[in-house]
């Protein structure tokens, strides 16, 4: 008997569609990763001394209104002016040559008005000022 030998197919892996799929990828990831580009700002922050003093001063506390509307000390001013503001608190100011400066803004105030109320303080040499936040409901 004479049997005719089959001939083996030759079993392989077609590369060429891994190849393409590992070059897209590269692609992809190399694109993406340049608009992934982040910006880092350098800070020297100051630090916090927690010196108790003899006599602390009285504060001045200036609100803003979500409409921008300002009262210093709970009094409130008559326009949005800056010469208002500079001369509410050079009024609450007296004597004293500098003072603590409060800030407590409404979350909706323009940014605007709270520049203008720091701008004021500035203005009249006052140094130290601080802003009021509150703590979000959401954080323990």
């Amino acid at each position: 008997m004479n049997f005719k030998r089959q001939q083996r197919e030759e079993v392989s892996v077609n590369m060429t569609p891994l190849i393409d799929i590992v070059f897209l990828l590269l692609i992809f990831f190399m694109v993406s990763t340049t608009f992934t580009k982040e910006s880092h700002l350098n800070l020297d922050l100051p630090e916090a001394t927690a010196q108790p003093s003899d006599a602390p001063e009285r504060a001045i506390e200036i609100v803003v209104t979500a409409e921008g509307n300002y009262s210093i000390n709970n009094q409130a001013l008559i326009n949005q002016q800056v010469d208002s503001l500079k001369r509410g608190i050079s009024h609450e100011l007296g004597e004293r040559q500098t003072a603590p400066l409060v800030i407590t803004a409404d979350s909706r105030a323009p940014h605007g008005a709270v520049v203008r109320a720091m701008d004021a303080a500035g203005q009249l040499g006052l140094v130290n000022i601080s802003i009021t936040t509150r703590q979000s409901e959401n954080e323990n």
